[in-house]
């Protein structure tokens, strides 16, 4: 065998070792229908890359196996009988396991979507979507974005605006907390408003993932709230975008 033979020979099985190595995402799929989860499980396994590692029909089991298997994604249903999906999404981000989850339900609610997306869901996507956009939505989760389908971004928003209008009364400038934030705080928050993770906020600004935190820990105290979700809902009810556009034209 030539040194040059050897050598692609060589090359091959790194690349193909490489392959092998390259993570995918791992998912849990929750639904109390079995038919449907047994449709979406063959769905993802057909059409995508992504390994569905469990799937459960109960929010219970799912916990378990959440624990378990520590999976990248989980594709809650929202309505299931005993314990509901927002209650195990509530009680999946206080796990702090860094999984992903997305709600899965067959209703077009602003309500729903309001208070799924409050309590830590990712992404929020309807039964009846198109298998190559349901893909697209786990992708997106997976790689650190916030989805919410067209359909149902405008009238999320304008479900929020209008509860923000009724629960709420405006906070003139000087009793913005936004004003106590540093230049690097206002920059991580940026990003954070943008639903990049805490490792893509490192890799943006060339600061360590430890300093990202730091900085968000910070912005926690400043702002007077309890977590990431908070901070960015209290930086979009208080002009914060509009803030950051007048600093970045100046």
């Amino acid at each position: 065998m030539t040194k040059e033979l050897k050598n692609k020979k060589s090359w091959g099985e790194q690349m193909r070792r490489g392959l092998e190595f390259k993570k995918k995402a791992r998912i849990i799929l929750v639904d109390d229908n079995y038919e449907h989860l047994s449709g979406i499980k063959e769905l993802i396994e057909i059409e995508s890359d992504f390994d569905v590692v469990a799937t459960a029909t109960s929010a219970s089991v799912a916990i378990s196996l959440i624990k378990k298997y520590r999976p990248e994604i989980v594709l809650m249903d929202i309505n299931m009988p005993e314990k509901d999906g927002l209650t195990a999404i509530a009680e999946i981000e206080k796990l702090d396991l860094g999984v992903r989850t997305i709600a899965l339900t067959g209703y077009d609610d602003p309500d729903l979507i309001f208070r799924a997306m409050k309590i830590g869901a990712k992404g929020y996507i309807l039964k009846t979507m198109a298998s190559a956009q349901l893909i697209y939505a786990i992708d997106e989760v997976a790689n650190g974005k916030i989805y919410l389908p067209a359909t149902l971004s405008s009238r999320f928003f304008e479900y929020f605006q209008k509860s923000f209008k009724e629960e709420t009364q405006v906070i003139s400038d000087e009793e913005n907390l936004l004003n106590y934030l540093t230049q690097r705080e206002e920059e991580v928050l940026d990003l954070l408003t943008q639903g990049i993770t805490y490792k893509g906020v490192a890799q943006k600004l060339f600061i360590s993932e430890t300093t990202v935190k730091t900085h968000v820990n910070n912005i926690f105290q400043k702002l007077q709230v309890n977590d990431r979700t908070q901070a960015v809902l209290y930086a979009l009810n208080n002009g914060f975008l509009n803030r950051r556009k007048v600093k970045i034209a100046i």
